[in-house]
């Protein structure tokens, strides 16, 4: 109840600042609708992407403040028209986005921070200012699922480090926060978009603008349906999003705001895929498969739709594999702030998400040779026929030459039913200033609450393919030599059967979360100090069942007749389900975060800063089924794996005048990690560290203007209490270099412009044996405006068909050659015409 009391109190100071706000007479400014109104650099005019708004007290000049922090406009979106959201973060310095796992499932990370599972642990995603969700990295419920950067972006702003550590719950390696337009511009847009090399169609739309001197309004959304990126044989993405907010200003400058979301989208989820490698572990070159593009194919096809299984009650279910990563999201929110003395004001923010939906994508267990294949399942001279597709009953007689390549994936299918990840948060805090000598001394005090469901069910299903992209992979049946069927339309069992029939798991939790915080800042003249703290304390409740647990919780195995013919088939006695046994999730926890720094400004248009920050991460559905947790009581068996800490020191400069930018941040990082990854069902306790450089800079001249970035970073396991082996090696998929840069020129009615996105080479795991290349990833855009308000334009993404590694399940070449591994997707030319109104 204690969480329901915070929040309806929450919404209570939301209601009376509703009506407060009509008649309080100071002056304040909302630090999203009008940038400009924060603290000005001095003598010089404020660029509203110079002004911070994320993770800090107030809107802030970006010259003044020692955090790091960089944006990317609306327009730049537009321009860029990044396929995916993780393609997008991709062009935000010192931000790793794995982004090759479709729309959503990217693994993000910053400044060398640690990717041991999936998701963005140690980062936040935002949208206005709050979380997506409460934690980035719930197993199959990453937040960038949940997310879709649209028409409806205004900006996207991402602070690194520093404040974020105090000005946001679990998220001390940074926070990313999708800003949304709020109608101050007027105007709107139109466009239909296509695919010319890939099956996708799209319309995108927004309006926004004045209703009154003191009402505004801002709507859009968009509606996408084809194959997507990857041809698959059916309409692999389809749905789309409807965002609307109104804005009511109130002469003192407080204002009130309610906004609302509904996004229902169907979009693949790339997993890892097969790829042919030949050479050493550190001097590999990965080459594609015989019909099979590893930048381009995918496991998925119009040949293998739906599977049937048990549901979360033990119920016979038919599921969509078409369904992929499918968010369900309702969600309404409000935000006001309410001046209540001279240079004082209150900023509450309240939003209810109801998010459900699910995640369903196939993994490769294992590729070999087809022959090799069917006798692991059926025994020695185990024969195979076609379970699907055009040739459904055929006998497969040459399985050396099937698909020309003669190989089958056994696939595991992640199936998983997301009932409820629906999150309630508020956020509320008091700032203002006071004078001190020939200074001001800002103040802010606030309080943060979250409840954050997890309740989902997973239905694993096991079954084997054939190795083909372009949607025609087709399911294969083995028999024994002797002829007996030992699977059933492909399937070899109705659980995880490759993966040892483990994880039919049940999760039923909520994790509570509360966070008083306050920060001091001392300016005076061209000297500004500020200190930080915040309190979290919450608790973590509710239920899991799974055989998983071990002795005593159930039985994940039994006959079940899944297709009604009165036989029990060799699959049909390996069916999974959850047992009706289940364990307790009960305990609290608490931590400290604080984040100190200071800022001179050299000259108007120069600064230095220097920060040290500690921030926290509270370890949600990822401890669970591991030692961490004690399944009689639900408690913890060691109290420091509730929350995982990261030390952060950080210094730099910056420089912007007369369109010319650089900033320059040196950083170091200590990381406690505790994970699980349920592709490997491995736990992770270790420590870490990074060290690096990171730099940003722009140019514009005329019309021509370049942006760019680049960070350096040296990271280290430096310990490991379950695998000792792996200290002093470099954590997987951490590159020593990442870059990006945009060149562009704009000559009135013609732009044309790049965008290059490259990394180092990598580590595939932690072993540090498997190499993956290091590559470039061009794009390209051109528009042309031929009359007012109307743009034609034409992308490129991945211009060059490069391969582009991010992640692998071998950390040595195996003896076969065959590594699976996930790759950037290969060239997509789209075209679009725009209409703005």
């Amino acid at each position: 109840m204690k969480v329901r009391h915070v929040l309806l109190a929450g919404i209570a100071a939301a209601s009376f600042a509703t009506a407060f706000a009509g008649v309080a007479s100071a002056q304040a400014a909302d630090p999203q609708a009008d940038p400009a109104a924060a603290p000005a650099a001095p003598a010089a005019d404020v660029p509203q992407d110079d002004i911070v708004v994320t993770a800090v007290a107030r809107g802030t000049n970006r010259l003044n403040t020692s955090i790091t922090t960089s944006s990317i406009t609306s327009d730049a979106l537009i321009q860029l028209a990044p396929r995916t959201s993780g393609e997008l973060l991709r062009n935000l310095p010192g931000i790793r986005v794995e982004a090759s796992g479709g729309d959503g499932n990217a693994n993000i990370s910053v400044r060398g921070l640690p990717v041991a599972s999936g998701g963005s642990k140690f980062l936040q995603l935002q949208e206005d200012g709050l979380p997506i969700l409460e934690f980035g990295d719930i197993t199959f419920g990453n937040a960038d699922i949940f997310l879709r950067a649209d028409f409806n972006v205004r900006t996207v702003e991402s602070v690194r480090g520093g404040s974020a550590s105090t000005f946001a719950s679990n998220s001390p390696g940074g926070v990313i926060n999708f800003l949304s337009k709020t109608g101050e511009q007027e105007g709107g847009a139109f466009q239909l978009s296509s695919g010319l090399d890939y099956r996708e169609f799209r319309v995108d739309f927004d309006q926004g603008g004045k209703l009154s001197d003191s009402l505004t309004y801002h709507f859009g959304g968009f509606y996408r349906i084809g194959d997507g990126q990857r041809q698959v044989g059916y309409d692999g993405v389809k749905g789309g999003q409807f965002k609307a907010n109104i804005t009511k200003s109130f002469g003192d400058g407080g204002y009130v705001r309610l906004y609302g979301k509904y996004l229902d989208d169907r979009a693949i989820g790339y997993l890892p895929n097969p790829v042919q490698v030949t050479g050493s572990d550190s001097d590999p070159t990965y080459r594609n498969i015989t019909n099979f593009s590893i930048n381009n194919g995918t496991l998925h096809s119009g040949n293998i739709r739906t599977v049937q299984t048990l549901d979360g009650d033990n119920k016979l279910v038919t599921r969509s594999i078409a369904d992929g990563q499918h968010p369900v999201v309702y969600s309404a929110g409000l935000e006001t702030q309410i001046p209540v003395a001279d240079g004082w004001n209150v900023v509450e923010r309240f939003r209810y998400s109801d998010i459900s939906g699910g995640f369903t994508a196939p993994f490769p267990a294992a590729v070999g040779s087809a022959q090799s294949i069917a006798n692991g399942i059926g025994g020695a001279g185990a024969q195979l026929f076609y379970a699907s597709g055009s040739q459904a009953g055929q006998r497969i007689a040459n399985p050396a030459s099937l698909n020309g390549n003669g190989l089958l994936a056994n696939v595991v299918l992640f199936d998983v039913d997301l009932k409820s990840l629906n999150n309630i948060t508020n956020d509320i805090r008091l700032n203002g200033s006071v004078p001190v000598g020939t200074g001001s001394l800002s103040i802010t005090g606030g309080f943060y609450a979250s409840r954050q469901d997890i309740k989902s069910d997973w239905l694993w299903t096991s079954f084997v393919q054939t190795v083909a992209d372009n949607g025609r992979s087709e399911l294969v049946n083995v028999r024994t030599a002797a002829g007996v069927p030992v699977t059933q339309n492909g399937v070899t069992g109705y659980s995880a059967s490759f993966f040892g029939n483990c994880c039919r798991r049940s999760y039923d939790l909520d994790y509570t979360t509360y966070a008083p915080f306050a920060q001091l800042g001392l300016e005076i003249g061209r000297f500004n100090i500020d200190g930080s703290l915040r309190y979290d304390f919450g608790r973590a409740r509710g239920s899991v069942a799974g055989a998983d647990l071990g002795a005593g919780f159930g039985t994940g195995i039994t006959t079940f007749d899944i297709n009604g013919d009165g036989v029990i088939s060799a699959p049909e006695r390996q069916v999974a389900v959850i047992p009706n046994v289940r364990s307790p999730l009960n305990y609290n926890y608490d931590y400290l975060s604080y984040s100190g720094g200071a800022n001179y400004r050299l000259t108007d248009t120069t600064a230095v800063f220097a920060r040290y920050s500690r921030g926290g991460r509270a370890n949600a559905d990822r401890l669970l089924f591991g030692p961490s947790i004690n399944t009689r009581t639900g408690g913890l068996t060691d109290q420091g794996a509730a929350v995982d800490f990261v030390r952060q020191l950080e210094g730099g400069f910056k420089y912007r005048q007369n369109g010319l930018s650089l900033y320059a941040t040196g950083f170091w990082a200590r990381t406690e990690e505790q994970n699980f990854e349920a592709t490997t069902q491995r736990f992770f306790n270790r420590e870490y560290e990074a060290k690096g450089v990171e730099l940003e800079g722009r140019i514009a001249r005329g019309p021509f203007s370049l942006s760019a970035g680049g960070t350096y970073t040296d990271a280290e396991i430096t310990k490991d209490v379950l695998n000792p082996a792996v200290e002093g090696n470099r954590p997987r998929r951490q590159a020593k270099f990442i870059f990006q840069a945009t060149p562009q020129v704009d000559v009135g009615r013609l732009t044309v412009g790049a965008n290059v996105i490259g990394t180092t080479d990598s580590f595939a795991q932690d072993n540090n044996g498997l190499k993956m290349p290091g590559y470039t990833q061009v794009n390209a855009f051109v528009s042309v405006r031929p009359a007012d308000n109307v743009t034609l334009s034409v992308n490129g993404n991945n211009l060059f068909d490069v391969k582009g590694i991010t992640e692998a399940e071998e950390g040595n070449i195996p003896s076969n050659g065959i590594v699976r591994a996930r790759s950037i997707t290969g060239r997509t030319i789209s075209a679009a015409v725009r209409v703005g109104f």
